[in-house]
Order: C-alpha cells, then sequence, then structure tokens
C-alpha cells in the first residue's frame, strides 16, 4: 500500500506540474496574440493618418489654386 499511496501522490505532483505548464503556455500565447493585434493597430492608424494629411494636402492645393484666379 505504502507504494500505491507514492505513486499516488507523485502523480497528483506530475498532474499538477503538467496543468501549470500548459497554463502558461497559454498565458504567453495570447500575451503574444495581443501585443500583435496592437502593433497592427498602430500600423493601421499610422497609414490612416498619412492618407489623412495626404488628402488634406491635395485639398488645400486645390482651394489655394481657386482663391488666387
Amino acid at each position: 500500500m505504502p507504494v500505491l499511496r507514492a505513486a499516488g501522490i507523485g502523480g497528483s505532483i506530475l498532474a499538477i506540474l503538467a496543468l501549470v505548464i500548459f497554463l502558461l503556455k497559454t498565458v504567453i500565447g495570447f500575451i503574444a496574440f495581443l501585443t500583435g493585434a496592437i502593433k497592427i493597430l498602430i500600423v493601421l492608424i499610422f497609414v490612416a493618418l498619412l492618407v489623412f494629411i495626404g488628402l488634406m494636402v491635395l485639398k488645400g492645393f486645390r482651394g489655394g489654386r481657386g482663391n488666387k484666379e
């Protein structure tokens, strides 16, 4: 009986250790996903800002030509 009790305790410790490792891998993967999503969002905002500035510059050039005539 002591052998079965020792195996039960050892098996429980191994199972808990496996669950903790799996949880940490999942959390690290989730954090990596979030940082990737934030990076993509920052790039999209930057591109939208450049497009908006370009449109404002073109609008200014067109408005400036009309006022001079």
